[in-house]
C-alpha cells in the first residue's frame, strides 16, 4: 500500500487531480493515462456509492491513479465502507468543529489513533497484499500512515477554528471548498473579492505553519496557477466531465471558428 500523492507532497512535489463524476472506469484509465496524480470519487453530490466506488479505485489503480473520495457526511459508514473498498484518501465535507474531526479520526484510522473498524476487505486485498501479511499491528500503522483524512473547509466554523481542527492526531491536512466558503462568507463565487482571498490564503498558510497538506478545488487553469502560487500543494482541476467539455468546445472552435 502506497500512497504516491502523499510521497510525492512529502518530498516537495505539487500535484495534480480531478473530481470523478462520469461513472465510467475508462474515464478514470484515460486519466491516469493523462497523468494526473489522483481522481476524487465523488459520492457527496454524485451518484456513487461503496460498490461502484470500488470499481473506479480498480481502474485508477490500474495506470497509477491514486483513488481518493468524498464521503457523503460524517458517518462511521460512510467513511469505512470507502476505506474498505482501497481509497486513499478521505475529503469529508461540511466539517464546522474540533469534535466532529475527533469523530473523522475515529472512523477513518486505526489503533492507535482511532478506532476504525478491523475485515479483511478488498482494500487490503483481502489481506492477501504484502503490507497486510505481517500483522494486524503493521496493517494498521501502514494503512494509518498511507490513508489521508482531509477534512474541508468550507464553512466560517472550520475556517475559525482551522487552528485546533489541524491540531487533532491523525487529520493530514485540509481540503478548500472555495465556492461553499466564498457562499458562507455571504460572498458567492466572488473568488477577487479580499475576504475570500484572505481566507483561502490564510488556510494555506495555517497549514504550513502546522506542517500539514493543503489541497484546494479550481474550476480552471488560471485559478489553479493562483493556488499554486500561493504555496497550495495541491489542485484538483474541475471535474471529468468540466474537463472533456471543455477540451470539445476548444476543439470545435479551433477548428470551425
Amino acid at each position: 500500500m502506497k500512497n504516491q500523492v502523499k510521497a510525492k507532497m512529502l518530498q516537495g512535489e505539487k500535484t495534480l487531480g480531478t473530481f470523478f463524476e462520469l461513472g465510467s472506469p475508462t474515464v478514470a484509465e484515460c486519466l491516469g493515462l493523462a497523468g494526473l496524480d489522483y481522481i476524487i470519487i465523488d459520492n457527496e453530490h454524485g451518484p456513487f456509492d461503496p460498490q461502484t466506488t470500488l470499481e473506479y479505485v480498480r481502474a485508477a489503480k490500474l495506470y497509477g491513479l491514486t483513488p481518493f473520495a468524498r464521503v457523503s457526511e460524517i458517518s462511521r459508514p460512510s467513511i469505512l465502507r470507502l476505506l474498505d473498498v482501497g481509497v486513499m484518501g478521505l475529503v469529508i465535507p461540511d466539517v464546522r468543529t474540533v469534535s466532529e474531526v475527533e469523530k473523522i479520526v475515529e472512523y477513518g484510522k486505526y489503533l492507535p489513533l482511532g478506532k476504525r473498524g478491523v475485515a479483511n476487505t478488498a482494500g487490503s486485498g483481502f489481506w492477501y497484499e504484502e503490507y497486510a501479511q505481517q500483522g494486524l499491528e503493521h496493517y494498521f500503522e501502514v494503512s494509518n500512515s498511507e490513508t489521508m483524512l482531509l477534512p474541508q473547509c468550507e464553512t466560517v466554523e472550520c475556517l475559525n477554528d482551522l487552528e485546533h481542527i489541524l491540531d487533532v492526531p491523525g487529520i493530514d491536512g485540509v481540503y478548500v471548498g472555495p465556492f461553499d466558503l466564498s457562499t458562507a462568507l455571504g460572498k458567492p463565487g466572488r473568488f477577487d473579492d479580499p475576504e475570500v482571498r484572505d481566507a483561502i490564503a490564510h488556510i494555506q498558510k495555517v497549514c504550513a505553519e502546522k506542517n500539514k497538506f493543503s489541497f484546494i478545488f479550481a474550476a480552471n487553469e488560471a485559478a489553479a496557477r493562483q493556488d499554486f502560487d500561493l504555496g497550495y500543494g495541491s489542485v484538483t482541476l474541475g471535474m471529468d466531465a468540466t474537463i472533456l467539455t471543455n477540451a470539445a468546445m476548444a476543439a470545435k472552435k479551433n477548428l470551425l471558428g
